[in-house]
C-alpha cells in the first residue's frame, strides 16, 4: 500500500526519480555573500565588539580582587584599588577588602554586595597594603620588644582609616606579598594622603631603605612634612634627640637578636 494513502503512483515515481544531492554540493550552494551584506554584517560586528568590551571592562574594573597575588603585573603603576579597610596590622600597613566600583556598583546597599564583618569570613579575601614612602615605629614581633611610640602610631592609624573606604594607587608587590601603595582617604569631604598625614602627626618617618623605596611623586613633599613635625616636636619627635632611633635603625639593630626562650 502506498504511503501516505492519498499519494498517487505518479507522485511516488517522480520522487524516486529525483537525483541524489551530495552534502558538499549543498554547502557550496550556500550564498555566503549574504553574510557580508551590511544589514547582517553591521549588527554582528556591533554585538561581538560589545561582548569583548564588556569582558575587558569587567576584568579590569568590576571584577573583585581577593588577594595581592591575584593582581596582574600590568595593573601596577597604572591602576588604583578602591575598598574598605578591615584590619590595621602594624602602623604602616593594613588589610583592604576590594570593592570595585564602590556604591555605584552596589557595594554597601545591595544584599549580595556587603563587606564581611567576621574575621573568618574575611580570611583569604583581603589585600595586604603597605603604605608607600613612610616607616612607622615597629611593634613587638617574634619576641623582639616594641619600639617606643609604636602603640601610639598604631592607634593613630587605626582611628584614621579603620572601617573607612580608601583608594590605593599601587606600585608593586613586595617580598611579603603586600601591595606597596600611596593611600588616600576622605576626611571631612577632603581627600587626604594617609602617608603624609601620618608624617605630619609625627608617627612615621620617611622610608630610608637603600633599595626598593617607593614614593610615587611625593618624596619631596614627604620630607618637608617630616621636617615640620620634627621642628614642632610632634609624636615620636617629642623626646630628646639623643634618645631617638628611627624605625630603620631599630630594624637593623634588632635583626640578629634571638627571641627569649
Amino acid at each position: 500500500m502506498p504511503w501516505p494513502p492519498w499519494s498517487s503512483d505518479s507522485e511516488k515515481d517522480r520522487y524516486n526519480k529525483r537525483p541524489p544531492v551530495l552534502w558538499s554540493e549543498t554547502l557550496n550552494a550556500t550564498n555566503w555573500e549574504s553574510y557580508l551584506e551590511p544589514r547582517n554584517l553591521v549588527p554582528t560586528v556591533i554585538l561581538t565588539s560589545t561582548i569583548l568590551l564588556s569582558v575587558r571592562v569587567y576584568r579590569s574594573y568590576i571584577r573583585r580582587i581577593p588577594e595581592a597575588a591575584y593582581i596582574r603585573p600590568s595593573f601596577f603603576r597604572r591602576r588604583s584599588l578602591f575598598g574598605t579597610v578591615t584590619r590595621v596590622g602594624d602602623a604602616d600597613n593594613f588589610h583592604l577588602f576590594h570593592t570595585p566600583g564602590g556604591r555605584l556598583a552596589g557595594w554597601g546597599w545591595l544584599p549580595w554586595r556587603k563587606v564581611p564583618e567576621k574575621k573568618m569570613d574575611l580570611k583569604g579575601k583581603t589585600i595586604h597594603v603597605r603604605i608607600a614612602g613612610i616607616d612607622a615605629p615597629e611593634g613587638a614581633h617574634f619576641g623582639k620588644p616594641a619600639q617606643p611610640y609604636s602603640p601610639e602610631a598604631l592607634k593613630w592609624l587605626t582611628n584614621y582609616i579603620m572601617g573607612r573606604r580608601v583608594r590605593a594607587y599601587i606600585y608593586k608587590r613586595d617580598q611579603y606579598e603586600r601591595v606597596v601603595a600611596t593611600v588616600w582617604v576622605r576626611r571631612f569631604l577632603f581627600r587626604k594622603d594617609v602617608g603624609q598625614a601620618m608624617l605630619k602627626a609625627g608617627y612615621a618617618t620617611v622610608y630610608e631603605a637603600k633599595m626598593g623605596a617607593e614614593f610615587g611623586d611625593f618624596e619631596e613633599k614627604y620630607r618637608e612634612t617630616e621636617e615640620t613635625a620634627k621642628k614642632k616636636k610632634l609624636g615620636m619627635w617629642a623626646g630628646k634627640k639623643k634618645d631617638y632611633e628611627s624605625p630603620r635603625d631599630y630594624k637593623t639593630r634588632t635583626a640578629n637578636l634571638n627571641p627569649p626562650k
